[in-house]
């Protein structure tokens, strides 16, 4: 695929940044540097802070027998310590060697759960304490279990001799010294946020002279500063992100205040803008968003953060620094992507979905993205990231933005979203009685001279959705648009939705005990046409889509709309069905 020369430098660029960060990692993981990680061995931890991930006491007992259900896999040991297990999944190791697992030992209470985590604790510390090699010390890997450890150090260390007690803590603080060396060396993303918040953790729980705290929080604020936008976003545009920092941020800004610190500024302000972010983009079920990068949606999980939202009030309705815009009206909740790519170093899980919207009416979820399959095998991300799997516009069977799959690029970068839009509009359009938005993007504007604009109003108390996708010639290409132009506007139905034709020939979509959703457009016949729903709680599903197709040379403009008639408690009877 044709990747403009720019973006072809500013990617090998990045490859070549990132090639010399992991040289230098390794050069800190050798024999030479490995001594600087030695050091005093603090006394005693004086502090376990809060750990608000939700915690499940099966989950114990299941580790107790060797039932290893991480990350969307379950391995059992027979018998091994789970570190002895090799060619598992990455994302199971990963998983395994950060040990936030340790919190479902703490929600079990009993002593034989903390005897097995600090059984568990001590493998790790003779398999992999000493060796910096591997899953277990990469640097992100490394900030989560040095949390874990520290918010779960009483569930660890209840009943132990004082050997493992020593053992603990020079492990504890071999890994904090390794991760303030290598955190420096550390990609872009919340995953470099993540280790300063470790740090951070680390000088408030841990005996420490004032310098290492102040220099620590120091170095927090100035990340918080640079990756979370003023409305609250984090740099990838990515739901998800502002879900899981929160779940560190807030139990640290409580550290703060439990150890009589004050929290920075940027600590405080960072909460106050990432929780009503979070709100943004919640439908009215409590589901997020499906948009760059966001999966399934574990609902106790958000409730869990968002009880530390003091604010009031409905959520925002414009996010203009990260790109996304949320109708709101009656029981009809409309939230669409309307913002350029996030930047390439930050770009591994942003997807082509510009101008793509969801629709949900009460707790019923309409038009969705595919979203992607968090745990699900890997091949299957391109095709979830893509323009097709998102509900808007694709020209040419083409993504509006490109993403790497060079192997050499992969194995450093992930594979990052480049050549995407670079100029993105969007205008709010409200008025009395109506939400609405015009928004515009150019990911089409190089190869094939085409700028995509889609306009999207909510009315009628929120029982109408007008829109209009409009194509018309880029900035400095003349004369009519090449007749060879294909569009394709696809409207993905949530799984649970049912599709069937009235008795006047209209697409409707309903679900048991939910409000009729009419589909019309005047002027383009729709079509029916399979769908995959990636973001499953249990992993793919089967769905459809509403699709409109027509070439440029035909018409530069259509107009579509969704008309709701409320569930009366009778059943439509339908002409035919999907």
């Amino acid at each position: 695929m044709e990747i403009a020369a720019g973006d072809t430098r500013r990617l090998w660029a990045l490859v070549a940044k990132e090639f010399w960060r992991k040289t230098r990692r390794r050069l800190r993981s050798g024999p030479a540097y490995r001594w600087r990680y030695s050091g005093r061995t603090p006394e005693r931890v004086l502090i376990a802070p809060p750990d608000l991930r939700l915690a499940d006491p099966q989950i114990a007992l299941e580790i107790y027998y060797g039932r290893y259900p991480f990350a969307g896999h379950l391995i059992e040991t027979g018998g091994q310590s789970p570190f002895q297990i090799s060619g598992a999944n990455a994302g199971w190791s990963r998983s395994l060697h950060a040990f936030r697992w340790l919190r479902h030992m703490r929600a079990a209470g009993t002593e034989l759960a903390a005897a097995n985590a600090r059984a568990l604790v001590s493998d790790w510390i003779s398999m992999h304490g000493t060796r910096i090699h591997g899953v277990a010390w990469e640097p992100a890997i490394t900030a989560k279990r040095i949390i874990a450890w520290l918010q779960h150090s009483s569930v660890v260390l209840q009943g132990a001799e004082f050997p493992f007690y020593r053992s603990f803590l020079k492990s504890l603080a071999m890994q904090i010294r390794y991760l303030r060396s290598v955190s420096r060396e550390m990609p872009d993303g919340k995953d470099r946020l993540r280790a300063r918040i470790a740090l951070a953790f680390a000088a408030l729980s841990l005996p420490a002279p004032p310098s290492a705290l102040r220099n620590a929080t120091k170095q927090l604020a100035d990340e918080l500063e640079r990756q979370i936008l003023p409305d609250g976003v984090h740099i990838s545009r990515n739901p998800m992100a502002v879900l899981e920092l929160l779940a560190d941020l807030l139990p640290l800004r409580q550290t703060y205040a439990n150890q009589a610190e004050s929290p920075p500024d940027a600590l405080i302000g960072a909460v106050e803008r990432m929780l009503p972010a979070l709100r943004f983009f919640r439908h009215q079920d409590g589901s997020i968003a499906r948009f760059n990068g966001m999966g399934a949606t574990i609902h106790d999980r958000v409730a869990a953060i968002l009880r530390h939202d003091d604010t009031a009030g409905a959520p925002l309705l414009h996010a203009p620094h990260s790109g996304y815009e949320r109708l709101c009206m009656g029981n009809t909740t409309l939230l669409s992507d309307t913002g350029a790519p996030p930047p390439v170093s930050v770009s591994n899980n942003a997807h082509a979905g510009c101008l793509s919207f969801e629709l949900s009416s009460g707790r019923q979820h309409y038009i969705v993205n595919a979203g992607l399959d968090t745990y699900g095998a890997p091949e299957f991300r391109p095709l979830a990231r893509a323009t097709a799997a998102h509900s808007t516009a694709t020209l040419n069977d083409t993504s509006s933005a490109r993403f790497s799959h060079s192997v050499r690029v992969n194995n450093l970068l992930g594979s990052p979203l480049i050549g995407g839009p670079r100029e993105v509009t969007c205008e709010r359009t409200d008025s009395l009685g109506i939400q609405g938005f015009i928004a515009s993007h150019d990911g089409y504007a190089h190869r094939f001279g085409i700028v995509h604009e889609r306009e999207i109003s909510l009315s009628g108390d929120g029982d109408v959705i007008s829109g209009a996708d409009r194509f018309f010639p880029a900035r400095g290409n003349t004369g009519r648009p090449p007749p060879d132009n294909q569009v394709t506007i696809r409207f993905h139905l949530h799984p649970d939705i049912e599709l069937f034709r009235d008795k006047r020939d209209r697409l409707v979509l309903t679900a048991p005990n939910a409000d009729h959703w009419t589909f019309t457009s005047n002027e383009v016949e729709p079509e029916i046409d399979e769908s995959i729903f990636f973001a499953g709680v249990g992993g793919p599903r089967h769905t459809r889509q509403i699709v409109l197709s027509f070439s440029t040379s035909d018409r530069s403009e259509v107009r579509w709309q969704l008309t709701r008639s409320y569930f009366s408690g009778q059943t439509q009877r339908p002409r035919s069905s999907f």
